[in-house]
């Protein structure tokens, strides 16, 4: 079984999407690092991450939700590190740690009691694991692994499987093989149908 990924990078930017159908904002964030490195080359300067969250944004809400795409951005720039939330409609927050999706509550409550500021790369990278397993064990639909993204001013670090806290207790090499009649048959019923319909076609035909 493999581990889809969730999170597009775009040189030292990089899109979570928070959806569990990924269609809409993979092709989403791939449409927007597209424009990023068009205007990458018109301008001859690296893209700042306001300029990615404005063409999200504009995207969005340009469909009124129904590009159901929800991620959050994050990245470095020559102004600093930022950090945006972005919602299917359009509407965005700028905010110094976000969590978003069906586990975002429980992953919220780790954040709110014990972030500060100034943290270091070790304590950070803890403390994201820390809320992301209690997303995972929070909620049937946050998955079963941590993944870690270190971003820093163009560098992209990507910690694949950082943690695995609830790991397969038992993985047959052969894979799973039952025979014919090993699974006994408890009951069986038989509907007979009662009544024999036929269908016609009406109308008249067309025209050659």
């Amino acid at each position: 079984m493999t581990t889809p990924m969730k999170s597009y990078c775009c040189f030292s930017l990089l899109f979570f999407p928070l959806n569990s159908l990924l269609t809409f904002p993979s092709f989403t964030s791939d449409m927007v690092s597209s424009q990023l490195q068009l205007h990458r080359y018109a301008t001859g300067r690296e893209s700042r991450v306001v300029t990615a969250l404005t063409l999200l944004k504009s995207h969005l809400f340009r469909y009124q939700g129904h590009v159901s795409a929800a991620l959050v951005l994050g990245g470095v720039d020559c102004t600093g590190p930022h950090l945006h939330t972005v919602y299917p409609h359009g509407s965005t927050d700028t905010l110094p740690f976000a969590t978003m999706g069906s586990g975002s509550l429980a992953a919220m409550s780790v954040f709110e009691s014990k972030y500060k500021e100034g943290l270091t790369r070790e304590e950070g990278i803890q403390l994201v694991s820390e809320a992301i397993c209690a997303g995972i064990f929070n909620d049937l639909g946050s998955g079963s692994n941590v993944d870690v993204c270190v971003i820093t001013k163009g560098k992209t670090e990507y910690l694949r499987n950082h943690q695995l806290p609830n790991p397969r207790t038992y993985v047959s090499s052969k894979g799973y093989s039952f025979t014919k009649g090993q699974t006994e048959v408890l009951s069986a019923k038989i509907t007979h149908l009662k009544q024999k319909v036929e269908v016609t076609e009406g109308g008249d035909a067309m025209e050659e």
